[in-house]
């Protein structure tokens, strides 16, 4: 069972592509429960320009997308792992929870992003997501997305 992926694989997974994919690598993935996303952060990523010049810091925002696109890659990978679905799928956010951001993410962090199933019901999947730069907790969410066929 694979309980890692690359950046090639995660691409196959879900359709954002640079500047938008934020995750770079996830690990210790287990199917339809929760997989830790790896964001190595770069100084040279286009949303440092203007958030802030002088004193750049990672987006509150872009910190949740990343781990909702690590939530939406474990989802869909899990599906593709069960041989009973064959259909192709793709994941649509739908909600943001209880979004807590305690710390900056800078340049240079790697951020461990941690994602935990809360529920599922039919297509609709629910999350808690963690990000973390070494150990400190420095964001923080709940949310949701619905998974749909691809048009």
């Amino acid at each position: 069972m694979t309980t890692s992926l690359d950046i090639n694989q995660i691409k196959t997974l879900i359709p954002h592509r640079y500047p938008m994919l934020l995750v770079d690598r996830m690990e210790d993935i287990v199917p339809f429960e929760k997989a830790v996303g790896i964001k190595n952060v770069s100084v040279n990523e286009p949303h440092f320009n203007g958030h802030f010049p002088d004193f750049p810091i990672m987006p509150g925002v872009l910190i949740v997308e990343a781990m909702a696109q690590t939530a939406g890659a474990l989802v869909i990978h899990s599906l593709r792992q069960d041989a009973s679905d064959t259909e192709e799928k793709q994941v649509f956010f739908m909600s943001i929870e209880e979004a807590r951001f305690r710390k900056p993410v800078l340049p240079g962090h790697t951020l461990r992003m941690s994602v935990q199933k809360v529920q599922n019901r039919r297509t609709v999947w629910k999350f808690k997501g963690e990000a973390y730069v070494n150990d400190q907790l420095h964001a923080e969410a709940i949310f949701t997305a619905m998974i749909a066929q691809k048009a």
